[in-house]
C-alpha cells in the first residue's frame, strides 16, 4: 500500500482556490507529501468575492487561525446577514441573517407560532425574534468565548490568498512560478502525468488539482469532461466590480439592490467599499453596466470599472482521472448567497477526507463528486428562489425569472412551505431552516397554514411568549457595541 501512496500533489494556480488548497493540504500532509502550487505572476484572478457564511470558522480552526490576526490581515469586517432591496417588489427589503430560530417546540418551529401571532395580530416581524437579524439593522455586533459563531467575514479576497500564502510556505509548500503551456496525459489511462511551463520546465505528480479559474485548463481543456449549463435558471452572466472610498458606517452585511437586469452588491470592509453589479447580457449591455453601477456608488472611486463575464453551472465531473477541479475550474453559482469560498473549502476538506492513493480509487472518486453535487445542488435551488419567488414584472428579464420553469426540488420545498409553514434542512445541506424561512418570507411566500399544535397555547400564553422572546433578544442586542468600534478593539 505504501508503494501506491501519493507523493506528490500539483495545484495549478493561485488565487483564493489554490492558496486555500495549498494552506490546507501543507498544515495535515506537509510532511509527507510533496504539495506544489504553480502560479503565473501575469495572470491575473477573479478576486472580487469579498463576503463569505459562517462555515469558514471550520475551515480557520482546521488551519489554528487566529480570528483578530485574519481579519486585520485583509481589511475584514464581521458580517451577520445579507440585506436585500427590491428583490420581491418596489420598494421592499428583508434581511436573510444568519441567526436561528430557537424558541419552538419539537413537533413545530417557531416560525409556527410567529405564523399564528401574525394571524391575531400579536406578533411583529420575524427579524425581531433573532437576536443575528435585529443586529444587522442596529450596526452592533461583539464575539465572546463559548458563544455560538453565527457570524461570517467580508475581507479582501487578494489579502486573503496572501495570508493563506503565508500560512502555506510555512508548512513547507513550494510555490513556482511559471505559466503552463501545455498539460501532458499518460496514453494509456488518460491521466495527467505532467504539467509543461512556458520556459519548458516539467512539473509531475500524482494527483493535480486545478484551481486555474473559468479556463479549467486541466478539467476542461485537457481532461475535456464536460459542463452542465444552468443559465435557463440562473440567466446573469456577467459582473462589473470596482471599490470606493468608505462613506458610510461600515454595517455588519452585505447589501444585495435588486435592477431592472440583475442586482447591485455593497460589501464593506475596514478601509474601502467593494461595489458590483450583476447582470444578464441579454437586457443591459456591458457599457450600461458600468455607467448604472458608476452612478449608484458613493464615495471617491478607487479603480476603474472592470467587466467579468461568466457562465452558470458546474462540470459534470469535479474529480476526473486524477484531476479535481477546485474553484472557479468546478463552477460557478453567482455570488448571491456568498457561497464561493464556502465550495472551496468543502472541495479541499472532502478531498482530503477522500485522499486516494495512485490509482485513484473510482469509489472514493465517485463518492467525492456524488457529495459535492448534492451540495451544489441545493445552493442552485436556494439561489434560484430568489430570483423565481417575485411580484416583479416592471422588466423582461424579471418577467423572465418570475415565469421560467425550476427545478422540481426547489418547487417542492417551495409548495411545502405555501401549503403548511413547513421548512427543513436535509441531511449535508448548506442552508438550514432559519435561511429558508427568512427568503421564503421575504420573497412573499405567505403559508397558508400553521401547525395545529399551536393552537393549544391560549392567546394570551402565546402573547407572552412572543413577547417574551422579543425581549430577550432586544436585551442581548442592546448590550453590544457598535460594529465597527469593535473591529477597532478587536483587530488591534
Amino acid at each position: 500500500m505504501q508503494q501506491d501512496a501519493i507523493k506528490k500533489i500539483v495545484i495549478a494556480g493561485g488565487g483564493t482556490a489554490g492558496w486555500m488548497s495549498a494552506a490546507a493540504l501543507g498544515k495535515l500532509f506537509g510532511k509527507n507529501i510533496d504539495v506544489t502550487l504553480v502560479e503565473s505572476d501575469t495572470i491575473p484572478t477573479v478576486g472580487v468575492g469579498e463576503a463569505t457564511i459562517p462555515t469558514l470558522h471550520l475551515f480557520h480552526d482546521l488551519l489554528k487561525i487566529k480570528e483578530s490576526e485574519f481579519m486585520a490581515a485583509t481589511n475584514a469586517t464581521f458580517k451577520l446577514g445579507i440585506k436585500f432591496d427590491d428583490w420581491y417588489e418596489k420598494p421592499q427589503s428583508y434581511i436573510h441573517s444568519f441567526g436561528r430560530f430557537n424558541h419552538g417546540c419539537w413537533a413545530a418551529g417557531f416560525q409556527h407560532f410567529w405564523l399564528r401571532g401574525r394571524q391575531l395580530d400579536i406578533a411583529s416581524e420575524i427579524g425581531d425574534y433573532c437576536p443575528e437579524h435585529l443586529a444587522c439593522r442596529m450596526g452592533k455586533f461583539a464575539t465572546a468565548p463559548k458563544q455560538e459563531r453565527n457570524h461570517a467575514f467580508h475581507l479582501d479576497a487578494g489579502l486573503y490568498a496572501k495570508f493563506l500564502r503565508n500560512i502555506a510556505q510555512q508548512c513547507g509548500i513550494q510555490r513556482i512560478e511559471g505559466k503552463i503551456d501545455k498539460v501532458n496525459l499518460d496514453h494509456n489511462n488518460g491521466f495527467i502525468q505532467s504539467l509543461t511551463l512556458d520556459n519548458g520546465r516539467q512539473i509531475q505528480g500524482d494527483l493535480f488539482i486545478d484551481c486555474t479559474g473559468f479556463r479549467g485548463l486541466l478539467i476542461e481543456q485537457a481532461l475535456n469532461t464536460g459542463y452542465e449549463d444552468w443559465s435557463h435558471w440562473l440567466p446573469c452572466d456577467s459582473a462589473v466590480t470596482a471599490q470606493t472610498e468608505l462613506n458610510d458606517e461600515t454595517a455588519p452585511y452585505t447589501r444585495s439592490i435588486a435592477h431592472h437586469a440583475g442586482w447591485q452588491w455593497q460589501i464593506p470592509l475596514q478601509t474601502r467599499m467593494g461595489n458590483g453589479m450583476v447582470f444578464c447580457s441579454k437586457y443591459i449591455s456591458d457599457d450600461e453596466a458600468k455607467t448604472q453601477l458608476l452612478a449608484n456608488i458613493q464615495g471617491k472611486t478607487l479603480n476603474p470599472p472592470r467587466v467579468l463575464k461568466f457562465k452558470t453551472g458546474v462540470r459534470r465531473k469535479l474529480w476526473n482521472k486524477n484531476c479535481v477541479a477546485i474553484g472557479l475550474a468546478g463552477g460557478f453559482i453567482e455570488p448571491l448567497e456568498s457561497t464561493s469560498i464556502h465550495l472551496i473549502q468543502q472541495s479541499i476538506i472532502r478531498l482530503m477526507q477522500s485522499l486516494p492513493t495512485k490509482k485513484m480509487e473510482a469509489a472514493l472518486r465517485d463518492r467525492f463528486n456524488a457529495s459535492m453535487r448534492e451540495e451544489i445542488d441545493n445552493i442552485r435551488d436556494f439561489i434560484i428562489l430568489h430570483y423565481h419567488a417575485t411580484a416583479r414584472k416592471d422588466s423582461a428579464f424579471w418577467r423572465y425569472c418570475k415565469d421560467m420553469p425550476i427545478p422540481d426540488s426547489l418547487q417542492a420545498r417551495m409548495d411545502q412551505f405555501a401549503q403548511s409553514g413547513h421548512v427543513y434542512q436535509g441531511n449535508g445541506e448548506l442552508f438550514g431552516e432559519a435561511s429558508w424561512l427568512q427568503v421564503m418570507l421575504g420573497q412573499g411566500i405567505t403559508p397558508k397554514a400553521y401547525h395545529p399544535i399551536v393552537d393549544l397555547m391560549p392567546e394570551q400564553e402565546l402573547a407572552k411568549f412572543l413577547a417574551s422572546v422579543k425581549q430577550q433578544t432586544e436585551r442581548r442586542v442592546n448590550q453590544l457595541p457598535n460594529h465597527l468600534d469593535f473591529i477597532r478593539h478587536y483587530c488591534q
